[in-house]
């Protein structure tokens, strides 16, 4: 845990994007407190962040994500499927009827890629481009919405297909708004800074190809064809595990102090070996419910409770549940977090509730 909190920079209090790690693996923008604030607790300025320095896409699992705007070549060429097979895993159920009407899933990407960047060719609602390519496509790529009482496309295709396009997800708008990304061209292939298994071994780090493959949502089988070589194998709860050959050195380095206020869908929350990161059952079915998670504290390299925000009006009060007893230095330095949490709310701060 202390390996993953410096190797994502948890423990510093400056940061430039230039030089923030988790922005090659991509930063999940989901929530209120979910990219800027992941950077923020990260020691960035986000201040005056914008859509020049930053970029939104649809990428792993389908989920927003931010990156640097001058990698998006590279990270376009970084989240393509390895194969037709990993394609078809990735979008889940979309595949069947694809696969029944003789349309491979590489080719059904393709197909809805070019349809959307002809589509979008202003700043478009995303459902209206839904809409438009429910028009489009014929029978196999599209299925009935019951909340909607509509006939759609599938959800994950689309998604994926969205940086095939070239397009981004504008900031800061809800409805999603999708528009062409300037300049757009797809790198030929990604540069090990931004190969994805390379980033989660980097930041995840000890790992398996099946926490990988869970990570994309990719088989195993293609996780382990594309394993790097220059990885050593360390032991982590009896279980043989992957790092990166140039990053053990830093396995064995020193504790790693900070307390931060992690948003629920924060990288460190993201591990696939949810058992290292919190062993305890009970404990990690609060943190990750199937619905409605909560942010996690963490203190000194270890996930001490978890957090929830109440807003009224223009205040907000945290709930904090903690996990172990803290003593009034940690509470202190919990509830200056949650000071900074309430500024870049924009809002001030209620206080802080201890559960006991």
């Amino acid at each position: 845990m202390n390996f993953r909190v410096r190797a994502q920079q948890l423990d510093r209090a400056e940061g430039t994007l230039a030089d923030t790690a988790v922005l090659d693996i991509g930063v999940q923008d989901t929530g209120p407190d979910g990219g800027r604030w992941a950077l923020a607790v990260r020691g960035v300025d986000v201040t005056a962040l914008s859509g020049e320095e930053l970029v939104l896409l649809w990428t792993v699992r389908g989920a927003p994500h931010l990156y640097r705007r001058a990698d998006v070549a590279e990270v376009a060429a970084a989240v393509e499927p390895f194969s037709d097979a990993d394609a078809g895993k990735r979008i889940y159920d979309a595949a069947k009827p694809l696969k029944a009407a003789g349309i491979g899933n590489l080719a059904a990407l393709d197909e809805v890629a070019a349809r959307m960047r002809a589509v979008v060719r202003r700043p478009t609602v995303k459902g209206d481009v839904s809409g438009r390519l429910a028009e489009l496509l014929p029978e196999p790529y599209l299925r009935f919405c019951r909340p909607c009482d509509a006939t759609h496309l599938y959800e994950m295709p689309f998604r994926l297909a969205a940086v095939r396009a070239g397009l981004e997800l504008r900031l800061d708008t809800s409805p999603p708004v999708l528009e062409r990304i300037a300049g757009f061209a797809r790198a030929a292939a990604p540069g090990d800074r931004f190969d994805l298994i390379r980033a989660y071994l980097r930041l995840l780090g000890p790992a398996t190809p099946k926490h990988v493959a869970g990570y994309l949502d990719a088989p195993v089988k293609e996780v382990k064809a594309h394993w790097p070589e220059d990885v050593v194998e360390v032991a982590v709860d009896g279980e043989t595990r992957s790092l990166l050959a140039a990053d053990e050195p830093a396995l064995e380095s020193a504790d790693a102090p900070a307390t931060r206020l992690l948003g629920p869908f924060d990288l460190l929350l993201q591990a696939k070996d949810r058992e290292t990161v919190v062993p305890d059952p009970a404990r990690a079915k609060e943190l990750w419910p199937v619905l409605g998670r909560p942010g996690a504290v963490l203190v000194d390299g270890e996930l001490v409770g978890t957090w929830r925000p109440r807003r009224s009006g223009r205040a907000v009060k945290l709930a904090v549940q903690p996990w172990r007893k803290l003593s009034d230095a940690r509470r202190t330095a919990i509830v200056e977090q949650a000071e900074r949490l309430a500024a870049y709310r924009g809002l001030a701060l209620a206080g802080v509730e201890f559960a006991d």
